[in-house]
C-alpha cells in the first residue's frame, strides 16, 4: 500500500486543481435555477478566492488569511443570503458532481472534500440566516480538513 501525502491538497495535485473544480462548479451553479439567484454578485474573482480558501483549509498556505481577510471575512460574505436548506442540497450535488469530475480517482479523497463541503455549507446556511452586518464575534482562525476530518 502507497502511503497518502501528508495534506489533502497534495493529495487533490494542488491550487490549480482547486481552481478547475470552482470554475466547473460554479459553471454549473450560475445555470442552476435555484442556485443562481444566491449568487447574483458572482464575479469571475470568486473562482480564485474559492480555490484560495480551500487550499488553506486543506493544508495549503495561508493565503486567504493573510491576504482575503480570513475565516472572518469568508462568513461575512454569507450574511443575509437566506440559504435554504433545498438550495444547500443542491449545492452538494452540484460541488459532488464537480468532485467527481475534476479530482483524482481516489474514493477516500473525494469523501473527505465532500465531507468537508457537507460540513461548511451547513455553516454558511446558518450564518446566511443572519443579515448583513451581524457582528459574529471571532469565529477562530480558517479550520483545516484533513484526513480525518477537522483538524
Amino acid at each position: 500500500m502507497t502511503e497518502r501525502p501528508r495534506t489533502l491538497l497534495a493529495a487533490i495535485g494542488g491550487i490549480d486543481v482547486l481552481r478547475r473544480l470552482s470554475n466547473t462548479f460554479y459553471e454549473a451553479v450560475l445555470a442552476d435555477p435555484l442556485l443562481a439567484p444566491v449568487f447574483a454578485d458572482f464575479t469571475r474573482t470568486h473562482i480564485e478566492h474559492v480555490a484560495v480558501w480551500l487550499g488553506e483549509v486543506f493544508g495549503g498556505e495561508t493565503r486567504f488569511t493573510d491576504e482575503l481577510g480570513g475565516h472572518q471575512a469568508l462568513l461575512r460574505a454569507h450574511l443575509g443570503l437566506k440559504i435554504t436548506e433545498e438550495q444547500r442540497l443542491r449545492w452538494m450535488e452540484l460541488m459532488t458532481a464537480a468532485v467527481e469530475k475534476e479530482l483524482p480517482d481516489d474514493e477516500l479523497l473525494r469523501r473527505r472534500v465532500v465531507e468537508y463541503f457537507d460540513w461548511g455549507t451547513t455553516i454558511a446556511r446558518e450564518v446566511s440566516a443572519d443579515p448583513e452586518g451581524t457582528d459574529l464575534g471571532d469565529p477562530g482562525p480558517t479550520p483545516r480538513w484533513g484526513w480525518d476530518g477537522l483538524v
